[in-house]
């Protein structure tokens, strides 16, 4: 090889190796600015899931928080009622005395009959006939009802006592728009239980003119109603107006009094049996979903039949 040949060869060899040089250098370059974005996407990406992560932990904790709260409010917001005052009734048939029976019902103090009910406890009735036969002079009819219906305290229709003044005002309402009643009077009863009323009027009907009363009486949780009728027969005399209406009044007030006895309270006039309390859901219920064992204001339809039986007998002694 000669010598120029040699020199043009390391001449090459330098020239390569200084390209090498810069392209090392040119790659090391772009190798650090192409490592910068990825370090800064990682740093991106790994912020963002950490702000997520916080974020997430954040929120379940307030909704937990929040639910927690709600509940509270929930049960704290929940409605109370007063509890029932009285939670049983006397039995209905035992309310008024042997004295008393006989009083109102002379011929009829053994012929109580008790009404139907589902929950004796929550409502009760029982009524009584009596019919006085006097031959060729007529007949003296009485017919005795009383019905109590009791109410419980509940989240959804109220305190007892309310419910209770609420059926007290319709039961008046009722008596004082009975068809056919003519000269009608309301008075106002004192010393019967918490609120009473008496209503009477005169009603004709086929067997004669009768003499009807109605008392209407609230005792706290308790309401109740007596209806008292009475009429003369077959030429008898009508009976006195003041006379029944006193006697329904004197009853009505022994009926408050067998109610406060059968919850512990005082004596009771009569020989009142206590019912067994019934449950409280059963109660409100019954109380709630039927408005009471009201009266019918006029005769059994044994004691009309008695009543026809009669006026048949009186009319044939007399042709």
């Amino acid at each position: 090889m000669s010598e120029g040949t040699m020199q043009r060869r390391a001449q090459r060899d330098d020239q390569f190796d200084q390209r090498a040089t810069r392209t090392g250098g040119l790659n090391r370059v772009l190798a650090a600015a192409l490592a910068v974005p990825v370090m800064v996407f990682a740093a991106a990406c790994s912020s963002d899931s950490g702000s997520d992560s916080g974020s997430g932990s954040n929120s379940a904790s307030t909704d937990s928080a929040q639910g927690a709260g709600g509940s509270g409010d929930a049960a704290s917001s929940a409605p109370t009622v007063q509890a029932a005052a009285y939670a049983s009734l006397p039995g209905a048939c035992k309310v008024l005395s042997k004295k008393t029976l006989t009083s109102l019902v002379p011929k009829g103090t053994s012929s109580g009959k008790e009404g139907s009910s589902s929950d004796t406890g929550a409502r009760a009735s029982c009524s009584w006939s009596s019919l006085d036969n006097n031959g060729v002079k007529g007949s003296q009819f009485r017919w005795l009802n009383v019905s109590l219906l009791r109410f419980e305290s509940d989240a959804t229709t109220g305190d007892a006592e309310s419910q209770a003044q609420t059926y007290y005002a319709k039961q008046v309402k009722a008596a004082q728009t009975v068809s056919g009643a003519k000269n009608a009077k309301t008075e106002t009863v004192t010393g019967t239980g918490d609120e009473a009323t008496v209503v009477r009027y005169d009603l004709k009907k086929k067997e004669g003119a009768f003499k009807q009363q109605t008392v209407v009486a609230r005792v706290e949780n308790v309401v109740i109603t007596l209806d008292y009728n009475g009429a003369g027969l077959a030429g008898e005399k009508t009976p006195s107006a003041d006379t029944l209406t006193a006697s329904a009044k004197k009853a009505a007030q022994e009926v408050v009094a067998a109610v406060k006895s059968a919850n512990g309270e005082g004596d009771s006039g009569g020989s009142a049996a206590t019912t067994s309390p019934s449950p409280t859901g059963s109660a409100s219920k019954s109380a709630s979903a039927t408005p009471g064992a009201t009266a019918s204001k006029t005769p059994s339809s044994t004691a009309t039949k008695a009543v026809s039986k009669t006026t048949a007998k009186a009319s044939a002694t007399k042709r």
